[in-house]
């Protein structure tokens, strides 16, 4: 052969150089050992844990990050694999700076108001600003690039914030571009919808008294984002909604509940149809917990007042890769 720095014929070897056969980092498995690492306790599972609301009573302005990073066994804040849940406490009149490195942004205003100031950098370097208002139960989703400020008012604001940031740390990643327009989504609207939704004829029947947030970005998915999912839900006194599972971690926010409110999270499902040996959750107004992935949850009110959440999950994700594997537990004859 012919060497196309020197036009010699046959192998060449230049003095001073080194071959390295870049083998250090293989490793071989015998498949029954490997194939399943969660099973085998190789990767650590999600946990199930619950966030106290006194994470963001008082204090300082400041952003609380729910991590499990330790449990997880990521060098990086994390909530679940994919997700990272904070609550955000803005004392009046003050202000907060994010600048976060993912693709989606969701926020839900749990009390007060404001607003976010936005630049929003595009790959050809051009970059756009733009201001959303929001008050008490409005969501918020914003998309790559955002530089926020997100100023309160004169009540001071919390809000609730999810992002898929551990999901680029773990690819390694950062991202280009924005793939949605930065969204407002009404209190007032979905307070609507959810009422029609509950006064429908057939919503005692139904697996979910809720609305799904979706955006004109994604008609297949229809989820809030790409990768992220969103639920307004009203669990009705007395009621409880059946066991299900699926693949996607859910963040839940309980945003108002009275005692006598919880979720029951368990591995397998009796002849009857109920969760074998579960995990109790309470549900508090303003606490947060986290449901694995594959687990079956059924939720429970028991108190005399109506209870209601906003579940945050990476189904827009599983959605997109059809592995969200959605199953409900039988309904009752």
């Amino acid at each position: 052969m012919t060497h196309p720095s020197t036009g010699a014929h046959g192998p060449v070897v230049l003095a001073g150089e080194a071959t390295e056969d870049w083998t250090g980092d293989a490793v071989f498995y015998e498949y029954s050992t490997a194939a399943d690492p969660i099973g085998a306790g190789l990767i650590s599972p999600v946990p199930v844990r619950h966030f106290s609301p006194g994470l963001h009573a008082g204090g300082p302005t400041r952003i609380v990050p729910l991590d499990l990073a330790a449990e997880l066994g990521v060098p990086y804040p994390a909530t679940s694999p994919a997700l990272l849940a904070s609550f955000v406490v803005i004392n009046p009149d003050d202000q907060v700076t994010t600048r976060p490195d993912s693709t989606s942004e969701l926020y839900y205003c749990m009390g007060g108001g404001g607003r976010s100031d936005f630049e929003r950098s595009a790959p050809s370097g051009a970059v756009t600003s733009g201001r959303i208002e929001w008050g008490h139960g409005d969501f918020l989703t914003l998309p790559a690039g955002c530089t926020s400020v997100h100023s309160a008012g004169a009540t001071g604001a919390l809000l609730y914030r999810v992002t898929d940031a551990p999901l680029l740390k773990h690819l390694g990643v950062k991202p280009s571009e924005g793939r949605f327009e930065p969204t407002r989504f009404d209190a007032a609207e979905a307070s609507q919808r959810l009422a029609e939704v509950e006064r429908h004829p057939e919503a005692s029947d139904r697996s979910r008294v809720s609305i799904l947030l979706g955006n004109t970005a994604w008609p297949q998915t229809r989820t809030v984002t790409h990768t992220l999912w969103a639920m307004l839900g009203v669990l009705p006194a007395g009621r409880f909604q059946r066991p299900h599972r699926h693949q996607s971690v859910a963040l839940d926010l309980i945003t108002e509940c009275a005692p006598g409110c919880y979720s029951l999270i368990g591995a397998r499902l009796g002849a009857d149809g109920a969760i074998l040996d579960p995990v109790r959750v309470e549900w508090s107004a303003g606490g947060a917990f986290v449901t694995p992935p594959g687990l079956w949850h059924s939720h429970h009110n028991e108190s005399g007042q109506p209870a209601y959440l906003v579940p945050v999950q990476d189904a827009g994700l599983h959605t997109y890769l059809r592995s969200l594997d959605i199953r409900f537990a039988p309904a009752d004859d």
